[in-house]
């Protein structure tokens, strides 16, 4: 079994997988940036009964955070074996209407906020040459709706730095694998806790449009068939199942979509041109797991 830190462990797909991970067993670390906040700490209270689940203090915007937060995993633990870099927020709105100030906050939280967790727990992995990056991605990065604008950006950002830190994390033994959740509208608050833009006078200036995103909601929800449970611990089921393969038979990336967008053919196609890219530059070895 394994030493697992999850971010944003506490609501949504970040507590669904500290619960099923360890229900199976593992040594879960659930962090979320506050203990003491209302959400905080009624996680807190909820995982206290819950065998092999412990809770730490991690707020992603700040390394000092992250460093002391993998610290106290690998003090208590005696190692860390898998980092989950879950953590993410929503904005809804229209994309004029975001500041830069918005804009480079909602960035930081969902791109720079796992390279902080990453700073904070390469050094041990890089160490004892083995680990995985395990990171909750968005098949948005793909079909990119309207009215998310400052999200799509941050998960495409997201994404491409689990991608090419991949490549050098792999030559010290450390395996990557991109859990890509489509939209999900229910047993998460990503919706009702979404942020909106700053700037009302632009804002005013769309009010045409604001039907459409009052819907955006339900929109969403009605892109999923009759008969499909769009459960998100279908999510966390899926994470359980990458972390259970063999060291070096993990997938680099895997779709977890109850809208059946067709992300998984086109992230398959982009993922092998990127790779037959990086062969022709003769850095082939960097898609190699080394021992």
């Amino acid at each position: 079994m394994s030493v697992v830190l999850i971010t944003g462990s506490s609501t949504g797909i970040g507590r669904l997988t500290a619960l099923t991970l360890a229900g199976q067993g593992h040594q879960v670390y659930a962090s979320m940036r506050s203990l003491t906040s209302p959400d905080g700490a009624a996680t807190v209270a909820g995982f206290a009964a819950v065998d092999n689940l412990h809770v730490v203090e991690l707020d992603v915007t700040s390394q000092e955070s992250a460093n002391a937060a993998v610290r106290t995993v690998v003090e208590q633990a005696g190692h860390l074996d898998v980092v989950i870099n879950n953590a993410g927020h929503l904005y809804v709105g229209y994309v004029e209407a975001f500041t830069d100030d918005d804009l480079t906050h909602l960035i930081d939280v969902n791109a720079v906020g796992a390279h902080r967790v990453n700073r904070a727990a390469l050094p041990y992995l890089r160490e004892q040459r083995s680990g995985t990056l395990l990171y909750v991605g968005s098949t948005i990065i793909v079909t990119t709706p309207p009215f998310l604008g400052p999200y799509v950006a941050s998960k495409a950002a997201f994404d491409a730095l689990a991608v090419v830190t991949s490549y050098e994390a792999s030559q010290f033994g450390i395996e990557t694998s991109i859990v890509m959740p489509g939209a999900i509208t229910q047993g998460t608050a990503h919706f009702p806790n979404a942020s909106r833009a700053s700037d009302a006078e632009v804002t005013a200036a769309y009010a045409t449009l604001d039907e459409l995103v009052a819907r955006n909601e339900a929109a969403t929800a009605s892109l999923v068939r009759p008969g499909i449970d769009p459960n998100p611990q279908r999510v966390a089921d899926e994470i359980a199942r990458v972390l259970a393969l063999p060291r070096g038979t993990k997938p680099f990336r895997t779709v977890v979509d109850f809208t059946e967008a067709g992300v998984d053919h086109v992230m398959a196609f982009a993922d092998l041109t990127r790779e037959t890219f990086v062969h022709r530059l003769g850095f082939g070895r960097t898609l190699q797991l080394q021992s």
